[in-house]
């Protein structure tokens, strides 16, 4: 599998104006190669395949009196960057046909050079590791790194990034064998929310940090001196970096938290179970401050990673499942209820509920019903959930048949009895 180390770099000042003319050069090639695309399809002719734009937009263009400083830099960057404008095209035509999952993506656009952030990347032939731990790349030099640990393996590519703040890191991809540590026998169904970050279905609580609530203070000062500020002008360049530093490291210490909160869950549960929110939409609403802030996204993004990793199991529960409604001791459905009851009592049983402590140990229960199951089975926590599904469970509703009738008295059918 492949990951990504990602360090952060220091060059020279000379270096600095080398690479910022190796992304200007590969920005120009992209551009180039997308116009190239877009007449043909303009003109009814068939998309020119790599090899074409290469000799066009590079070779050629070297040779010509308008593009003579492409041979400046290295050619690496410049076919790395004709080889994003085709993975681009491709993303776009198969979200287009439906092999891509996910949100719709639209068709390649031109790279502008107001974009705050900039990047390209070098292939094994542009670059190289010295002894004496200093990054090699082709037609600039040797860039000092600082190193955090050590790249378990030799990179194949490494790409340079110029962040919103200012900051050159080097991102490599190394190609590692997964890990397979000892398996352990908890599981644990996830629910998360703002008030907490996360309720654990063993009753453990995950607080939330708030990061941007927290910095909105230093935020806005900031903000405020960029508005006073002329646009285009060096104090306005000056307040602007000011901005995205404080924007920087906010976002750095929420990614740090995510990665120790998910490393910890993933080495201590076997499974882990969670909630298909719906975050597009929360985040349109009153609470998209909250929500962003939160980063439910990244969260289930690093859990899956981390998951596939270590050999531990990561399912979701669809989002219509009614987590919040069902009693986990009986399953009786209650029905939806407002943000603000934060307990209730089941009718049925009487049972004192807390509303996340009892949507996670639901969560839990449907996830391993959705795993443990060929073809479904119970979903109750009160439930004993079979090794093997019988015949006539056909799905993970709490009745046997799924058909949304009542449910068979205990034992009929080969309904286990708790």
């Amino acid at each position: 599998m492949h990951l990504r180390y990602s360090f952060r770099i220091y060059p020279t000042a000379g270096q600095c104006a080398s690479l910022a003319r190796t992304f200007g050069c590969a920005r120009v090639v992209y551009n180039d190669a997308l116009a190239v695309r877009k007449e043909a399809r303009q003109a009814g002719r068939p998309y020119p395949k790599s090899t074409d734009l290469q000799k066009l937009v590079i070779t050629a263009a070297k040779t010509t009196a308008d593009r003579a400083w492409l041979a400046s830099v290295g050619v690496d960057p410049l076919i790395q960057s004709l080889r994003d404008l085709d993975t681009a095209y491709r993303n776009f035509f198969d979200s287009v046909s439906g092999k891509r999952q996910g949100r719709q993506i639209g068709l390649p656009r031109f790279k502008s050079r107001k974009d705050s952030r900039q990047s390209l990347r070098f292939t094994r032939n542009g670059f190289r590791v010295r002894s004496n731990g200093k990054l090699n790349l082709a037609k600039i030099g040797d860039v000092r790194v600082k190193w955090s640990r050590a790249l378990p393996a030799d990179p194949s590519s490494v790409t340079i990034v110029l962040d919103p703040a200012g900051r050159y890191h080097a991102s490599f991809v190394v190609d590692v064998e997964p890990e397979h540590p000892l398996e352990v026998q908890a599981e644990i169904g996830i629910d998360l929310g703002l008030t907490t970050y996360a309720v654990l279905s063993d009753g453990s609580v995950i607080d939330n940090p708030r990061f941007l609530r927290n910095a909105e203070k230093k935020l806005k000062a900031a903000q405020r001196e960029l508005s006073r500020k002329a646009r285009g002008s060096k104090n306005w360049a000056k307040a602007r970096i000011k901005v995205a530093k404080a924007h920087a490291k906010v976002a750095d210490t929420r990614r740090d938290w995510l990665h120790k909160q998910t490393t910890r869950l993933t080495g201590e549960n076997q499974a882990l179970y969670l909630e298909d929110l719906n975050v597009r939409g929360l985040a349109r609403g009153p609470l998209a401050k909250s929500v962003h802030d939160a980063g439910w996204s990244t969260f289930r993004r690093m859990l899956e990673e981390k998951a596939a990793r270590y050999g531990r199991h990561v399912h979701v529960v669809h989002r219509a499942f009614p987590s919040s409604q069902l009693c986990s001791e009986c399953g009786h459905r209650d029905g939806p209820k407002p943000l603000a009851v934060r307990e209730w009592a089941c009718p049925a049983c009487g049972v004192l509920h807390d509303r996340d402590l009892n949507a996670a140990r639901n969560i839990l229960a449907a996830g391993q019903a959705d795993r443990l199951n060929a073809c479904g089975g119970p979903v109750s926590p009160g439930v004993a959930i079979p090794r093997q599904a019988r015949p006539v469970e056909t799905g993970t509703h709490r009745n046997a048949s799924g058909t949304g009738r009542k449910p068979r008295a205990a034992g009929a059918a080969g309904t286990p009895v708790p």
